[in-house]
């Protein structure tokens, strides 16, 4: 798998965070497992990186081995944790200032021997309508995998438990353990990086048809006539274009890693499901194009009918000001002080004006009502 740009990336502000984790425990927790001859051994929970490097495994095998991998998950990220791995590893200078700084963008980066990868999952809150982003450092040095979660998800999604035990029962899930990619793993530490960036980059399909659903919610509000539409529209348009930003630098990623396998000596068989990664991006990428595009169709078209409507407001408006104007205009001349004035001091004066009135009225009325004003 590629391992480029050896060079600190600009770190730009985002309109939205990712879900960043503020609490620290007092007592960081690590958990660790060997997998060997591609076979997931158990997970076990310790309180430091030196000792996840040296934990034993249950039959005893040498973690020198081939085919022995490290895994090592840090849920929740402490600076002295970050501070004891870039210690034992010797990181980089410009590395360890990525690691203590979350909210970045998804991107690949390598440091000599240590390869940096960050990952943004994504999960739809359907109650918000809001697209909450998880943020993943990846360290891979040698054999050894070091997987930090700069949120409160882990990768596919899940909250991550407060408690041990749950980070335990949460490993040993079938779905979870790893167990039926034994082929995959026997392709190294990359293959493990692949299957994260695959689990992301899968996430990213139920937040799309979370906001497809929306979509066409807006949509029938929209004819409905229902004047909250158009906000509800751009929140939703931030949401969707939220997306697009991050699974482009995401699809930036896939096409660096690709770049870089030659270089690398990656097996063709890791490149093959990385293309598949890629795969899957293509598709979210253009998913989200097309939500967005509606989206603005849809903004456009609700912009029509609130004008329609407008006018249509406007026509009864100046039909009822028309109606009532004949009638102030026959009481305003009758209402001048003059002594000479046609009727002034006739007896049916009076009730003749009422009816001018009226029968103007009724007339514009009519007329209004004919031409579909009224």
């Amino acid at each position: 798998m590629a391992r480029v740009h050896n060079h600190k990336a600009e770190r730009p502000s985002l309109r939205k965070r990712s879900a960043v984790s503020t609490t620290v425990s007092a007592e960081p927790m690590l958990s660790s497992r060997r997998i060997i001859d591609s076979e997931p051994q158990e997970m076990s929970v310790v309180r430091s990186f030196a000792e996840a490097l040296s934990a034993p495994e249950l039959d005893d095998s040498d973690p020198s081995v081939l085919g022995s991998i490290t895994q090592v998950v840090i849920p929740s990220s402490a600076p002295e944790l970050l501070a004891e791995i870039a210690s034992t590893w010797d990181l980089h200078p410009v590395l360890v200032d990525d690691l203590f700084h979350a909210n970045q963008r998804a991107k690949v980066e390598r440091y000599e021997d240590v390869l940096f990868v960050v990952l943004k999952s994504a999960v739809y809150i359907d109650a918000k309508e809001e697209v909450e982003f998880s943020e993943f450092h990846l360290l891979m040095k040698d054999d050894v995998l070091v997987i930090i979660c700069q949120g409160d998800r882990f990768i596919d999604g899940t909250p991550i438990p407060a408690d041990t035990d749950g980070v335990q029962e949460y490993f040993t899930n079938e779905r979870r353990s790893w167990t039926k990619d034994r082929e995959l793993l026997a392709l190294g530490p990359e293959a493990l990086i692949y299957r994260l960036l695959d689990t992301a980059v899968d996430g990213y399909f139920p937040v799309l048809d979370g906001l497809q659903d929306d979509k066409d919610g807006i949509e029938r509000q929209v004819f409905s006539g229902d004047t909250a539409a158009a906000e509800r529209i751009y929140l939703l348009s931030q949401e969707v274009i939220d997306v697009l930003h991050n699974s482009t630098h995401l699809n930036r990623l896939t096409q660096a890693l690709g770049n870089g396998a030659a270089k690398y000596a990656i097996p063709d068989d890791l490149r093959a499901y990385l293309d598949d990664v890629t795969d899957h991006l293509t598709r979210v990428l253009a998913e989200a194009g097309e939500l967005r595009e509606a989206l603005s169709q849809i903004l456009n078209v609700n912009s029509t009918l609130v004008a329609q409507r407008q006018n249509e407001d406007m026509k009864k408006i100046s039909g009822w000001a028309a109606i009532l104007f004949a009638p102030t205009l026959v009481g305003a001349i009758y209402g001048m002080n003059f002594d000479d004035m046609p009727e002034l001091h006739w007896a049916f004066g009076y009730p003749m004006a009422l009816g001018l009135m009226f029968g103007l009225g009724v007339v514009l009325y009519v007329v209004f009502r004919v031409k579909k004003w009224m």
